[in-house]
């Protein structure tokens, strides 16, 4: 599961506010689709340059990243690697891909649950849930240091 953090959560929330009013969007092209929305934030790659990496291999996102070597030298590796760097996964991407991580399904009430991969507004809704989760992971997680002053037992004067 992705790393919390403050870069991830907002590429997220960015990618979400953007395909919420894009037009762009088309899961059957490698810039375009729920992968390379994300892939053009983090990286700021446009779509056709994004598109142009994956056809240098074989396959969808799913496959690609089934295949992913990061000493591969291939273009659309160095991409996924980037990815990673942000505290990625790659079943973080196959399932973004697909709609289909079910901590993320779950923090949607029950009747919207069932969300279809190659639909704009469950894509945007998917990673609204994702920014949600991983806003309350990064909260769990946050410890507050006592200070120094509260430490110390209190000195008792006779």
């Amino acid at each position: 599961m992705a790393k919390a953090n403050f870069v991830l959560i907002e590429a997220l929330r960015n990618t979400a506010k953007t395909l919420a009013t894009s037009e762009s969007y088309q899961w059957g092209h490698m810039g375009s689709c729920n992968c390379g929305h994300l892939a053009q934030e983090l990286t700021k790659l446009n779509k056709s340059e994004i598109h142009t990496r994956a056809m240098q291999k074989y396959g969808d996102w799913n496959e690609q990243l089934n295949d992913y070597c990061p000493t591969s030298g291939l273009l659309m590796d160095d991409l996924i690697t980037e990815l990673l760097s942000y505290g990625l996964d790659t079943d973080d991407l196959k399932h973004l891909e697909k709609l289909s991580d079910q901590r993320v399904l779950r923090m949607l009430p029950i009747g919207e649950r069932h969300l279809i991969h190659n639909r704009r507004d469950d894509v945007v809704k998917y990673l609204e849930a994702w920014v949600n989760m991983l806003e309350e992971s990064l909260v769990e997680n946050i410890q507050v240091p006592v200070p120094r002053s509260q430490e110390k037992e209190p000195v008792e004067i006779a």
